[in-house]
C-alpha cells in the first residue's frame, strides 16, 4: 500500500487544493482519485446522515450528477469525468443513500 498521508488537502470557497512535498503516488492518481463533491441530501434523512460523517469515516455514496439551476438563469453543472481538473471539474451529486465504514 502507497502512502498516501503526506498529501495535505484544503478547501476555501467552493474549490479545493492539494499539495505535497513528494508524490507519493503518481499526479495522475491523485488527480483522478480525489475530488470536490458537493453533496446535496435528497431528504432529511440523508442530511442527518451526511451531518454525522467525520474525517476519517470511509463513504460509500448512491445518488446522481445534477446541474443545480436557479430562476434567475444561474446554472451549476456537475462534471462527468474523473480525468479533469480545475475550476468546474467538481461533482454535484444528489445523495439518496450512503454509508458509512
Amino acid at each position: 500500500m502507497q502512502r498516501v498521508d503526506r498529501i495535505t488537502i484544503s478547501q476555501s470557497g467552493r474549490s479545493y487544493y492539494w499539495r505535497t512535498p513528494q508524490f507519493p503516488i503518481p499526479r495522475q492518481e491523485i488527480e483522478a482519485s480525489s475530488a470536490n463533491r458537493h453533496l446535496v441530501p435528497a431528504n432529511e434523512a440523508v442530511a442527518r446522515q451526511l451531518s454525522d460523517v467525520r474525517r476519517g469515516h470511509v463513504v460509500r455514496l448512491g445518488g446522481y450528477l445534477i446541474e443545480a439551476r436557479g430562476a434567475d438563469g444561474w446554472r451549476w453543472r456537475s462534471s462527468l469525468t474523473r480525468t479533469d481538473t480545475g475550476n468546474g471539474a467538481c461533482e454535484l451529486i444528489w445523495v439518496e443513500h450512503l454509508e458509512v465504514r
